[in-house]
């Protein structure tokens, strides 16, 4: 039975935004409340939501059943500081590594068409993709644990397991532009709002 753990990256110092990326507001609720519930609807196991910058403001946001969080006290040092913080807790049980950041919302539907399409597969590492160009999130299986967890920025994260199995990645196709959603600045936030954020 396939048991996936989902990794939420939340670390970040969201300084092009101005304010925490996490507490937006998204289809009514903060993103990081929109995004784990997304995760658990689509049928993941668990989620460890890693905290970093203003951590304290965000964590009371964080709950659901399977849900908890970890604070990344190195996240100034990049994102792959973050992935190792929330590897270091996820269920020894897990089969699958789900990665997702914060700022990058996706619908159930969507998660769920990746998760499945990884599962049917028994992969190795699952991407969408949206007309040719990759997106988020990444699936990852749990054989290649040891592999994340040796990811460091110089060597560009997890590019580097991506490359080292290219052959292997199992493409999927989704017809939504939402898979390469990616929220850095204000303008990008209310493009996307009025776009995806109901």
């Amino acid at each position: 039975m396939p048991f996936i753990s989902a990794i939420l990256t939340a670390a970040g110092e969201s300084t092009r935004m101005g304010r925490p990326k996490p507490l937006l507001p998204w289809r009514g609720v903060a993103l990081v409340e929109y995004q784990t519930a997304s995760l658990l609807d689509a049928g993941v196991a668990e989620v460890i939501v890693v905290l970093g910058h203003r951590h304290q403001l965000v964590a009371p946001h964080v709950k659901g059943p399977g849900v908890r969080h970890v604070v990344n006290p190195d996240y100034r040092r990049g994102k792959t500081t973050s992935i190792k913080a929330g590897l270091r807790h996820i269920d020894p049980a897990a089969t699958d590594i789900l990665l997702l950041a914060v700022d990058q919302p996706r619908p159930p539907e969507v998660i769920a068409a990746i998760v499945t399409a990884h599962i049917q597969k028994n992969a190795l590492i699952t991407s969408p993709r949206y007309q040719g160009h990759g997106g988020h999130p990444l699936v990852f299986s749990a054989r290649l644990r040891d592999e994340l967890e040796a990811i460091t920025e110089e060597k560009q994260g997890v590019r580097e397991v991506i490359q080292a199995h290219r052959a292997e990645v199992n493409r999927v196709p989704i017809d939504d532009p939402v898979v390469r959603l990616d929220i850095n600045s204000p303008e990008e936030y209310e493009e996307a709002r009025t776009r995806y954020g109901g």
